[in-house]
């Protein structure tokens, strides 16, 4: 399988897809952008089957293309803390459970509902 980077730039009316120097399309939407990179493909390039090549779709849009980048690097690393978050407070509750203490005094101590003490010590 082959992999393309394309850049999607905003134009009147839609994008402009520069596959390369040489190759251009264009399409309204980016939702729209792979299956019309794949079309175009085929059109220039028919003897080829391009339904399997995994299409990367890069907006190009100046300074703001740098803010994404961050946002979504801050998006996953927020993921990750929460996996991290969700993993010591199961092993919290199953160190406190392992104290006898209640169901009600951990969601105390945690400060949590009685039923998210019963769900992380499941």
């Amino acid at each position: 399988m082959s992999t393309i980077n394309v850049t999607a730039r905003q134009r009147s009316g839609g994008w402009e897809l520069e596959i390369d120097e040489d190759n251009i399309t264009q399409v309204r939407t980016l939702a729209n952008a792979s299956d019309q990179v794949i079309d175009y493909l085929d059109t220039v390039n028919p003897d080829v089957d391009h339904s399997t090549w995994e299409i990367h779709v890069i907006p190009d849009l100046g300074e703001l293309t740098k803010r994404i980048a961050e946002s979504k690097r801050a998006t996953a690393h927020a993921a990750d803390l929460q996996v991290e978050a969700a993993r010591l407070s199961r092993e919290v509750v199953r160190d406190l459970r392992a104290r006898h203490l209640s169901v009600s005094d951990v969601a105390a101590i945690l400060e949590i509902s009685r039923g998210r003490v019963s769900q992380l010590d499941g």
